[in-house]
């Protein structure tokens, strides 16, 4: 995300008023916002072009695709392959996420599964990648705090008032 990406307290006030109303119209958030509905189309539309917002897919529970299992694998990686040890994850249906970490271990990579028998299928996949050395799989017990941003946005949202 570039300093031109960033969001102000503008884009904060409009992103949650959808996040109450995701299907609000421009005309309906320029009334709760106070803003012209020509700001809020230009505003909404930038969003869009932008690199702030992430797509529908992030809205869909995985669950709701069969996909009761959340687990998270740690992987150690060469270093000199990281690159393909990336694409190769990205290439695997069940991998939502990866993160490269600092410290012992070099990525975070999220994962679901359909039950136990495809989380260990998954996981051999994800070890069977030439590149990575070792895994370490820990199963999601229960998800304590969701994903969340609207605290962020209302703070942001209040530094313009």
């Amino acid at each position: 995300m570039t300093s031109r990406d960033r969001l102000d307290a503008t884009d904060a006030r409009l992103l949650l008023e959808l996040t109450d109303r995701p299907r609000a119209t421009a005309i309906a958030l320029a009334e709760r916002t106070g803003l012209s509905r020509n700001t809020v189309h230009a505003r909404l539309t930038a969003l869009d072009n932008g690199s702030a917002l992430g797509g529908f897919d992030q809205r869909v529970d995985p669950a709701a695709l069969g996909y009761g299992l959340t687990a998270f694998v740690t992987t150690r990686v060469v270093q000199r392959r990281l690159d393909t040890v990336a694409a190769a994850l990205a290439a695997v249906p069940e991998v939502l996420q990866v993160h490269g970490l600092s410290g012992e271990t070099d990525l975070l990579v999220h994962v679901v599964a359909t039950d136990a028998e495809d989380l260990y299928r998954t996981a051999g996949r994800i070890l069977s990648i030439p590149g990575v050395e070792r895994t370490d799989t820990a199963l999601e017990m229960r998800r304590l705090v969701d994903y969340r941003l609207t605290p962020l946005l209302e703070r942001a949202a209040a530094r313009q008032r």
